[in-house]
């Protein structure tokens, strides 16, 4: 049994890993949670009790902990992170604060669990939840066909910018017919009945900084030469991201060999039946945790089409992190 500790747990992914943890039975012993000042006294239900948050700070009583799973921000991972570390603690973080750090192991444990022995600063670090779903998909057809290529768009959901972001939402829906105007706040422009083609900073090159993450991460991930491009968008969906991609593979294919092979991988559900409405939609897939694949294709390029669907808040982010601490208790 185990001493596990959540930090930023009265966010969005944050009460998602407490609602995961007790799920999967995972084997708790004590259950710690930390927020901000500001949340300090809250109380979050897991088996049945109401367990009391408390404000982290540098001096907080860390004695014990085995695990720390962190939903906390770069800023705040990047302070405590180390701190937990060096009382003991194996840290899962979420945030981007590791990802690229050559020290700290980026893992999806359907593509690379064994890189788990490479923990070096008692750090690993959860990738980005768009790069999750995608290289889950990638990895059963990299094995088989070789992946050269990827280009994907994606169509990220609201949550995955956190609950301010859901509120801002429905006040813009709820404005919108009320003939109000609603100023942004969360985003750049208004996210109700719209559509943002910029996810985090914007660079010189034009590129942004969620898709910088997709790019880089998934070369890590995946351990090859894989040339990647993506564009991503914020959609007005409260949860699930969806991506179109568009795949080179070395091996030429028929689309039944990709569906078959996508069906045997651990972690996926295929659902391609066009004609029959049978494809995976973000409001079908929110609270489930595989990743959904459908509008599978050839193009006349030649490339491999496909549809990917997953819930940001489990697969890709909560449910990533807690699946890697039970990698972690088995080894």
């Amino acid at each position: 049994m185990y001493r596990v500790a959540v930090v930023g747990a009265t966010g969005v992914v944050g009460r998602e890993m407490v609602k995961t943890l007790e799920e999967r039975n995972f084997p708790v012993k004590d259950l710690v949670l930390f927020a901000s000042d500001r949340s300090e006294g809250e109380e979050i239900e897991f088996r049945g009790q109401k367990i009391k948050v408390r404000a982290i700070k540098e001096n907080s009583d860390l004695n014990g902990i085995d695990i720390a799973l962190f939903s906390a921000g770069s800023t705040v991972s990047g302070i405590f992170a180390p701190i937990f570390a060096q009382k003991g603690a194996t840290v899962i973080d979420n945030s981007s604060r590791w990802r690229m750090d050559p020290e700290v192991p980026l893992i999806v444990p359907e593509v690379n669990p064994h890189r788990i022995k490479d923990v070096k600063k008692g750090i690993i670090a959860n990738p980005n939840c768009s790069t999750i779903q995608l290289v889950v998909v990638l990895k059963p057809l990299h094995d088989k066909f070789k992946v050269k290529k990827v280009s994907v768009a994606t169509y990220q959901s609201v949550s995955g910018a956190g609950k301010r972001a859901m509120d801002e939402l429905v006040k813009q829906t709820v404005s919108y017919f009320e003939m109000k105007d609603e100023i942004p706040g969360v985003f750049p422009k208004k996210i109700a009945f719209n559509l943002i083609p910029r996810i985090g900073k914007v660079y010189d090159d034009g590129s942004t900084e969620e898709e910088n993450k997709m790019v880089n991460e998934t070369k890590k991930i995946m351990e090859a030469d894989i040339k990647v491009s993506s564009m991503c968008v914020r959609v007005p969906v409260f949860i699930s991201h969806s991506e179109a991609v568009f795949v080179e593979l070395e091996k030429d294919f028929i689309t039944k060999e990709i569906e078959d092979t996508l069906r045997l991988a651990k972690g996926i559900v295929v659902k391609n039946n066009t004609k029959e409405d049978d494809y995976p939609v973000p409001i079908e897939v929110a609270g489930k945790d595989e990743v959904f694949v459908g509008r599978i294709k050839k193009t006349e390029t030649g490339e491999l089409a496909m549809w990917i669907v997953s819930d940001n808040l489990r697969k890709g982010a909560a449910l990533n992190a807690v699946q890697i601490a039970e990698i972690l208790i088995g080894n």
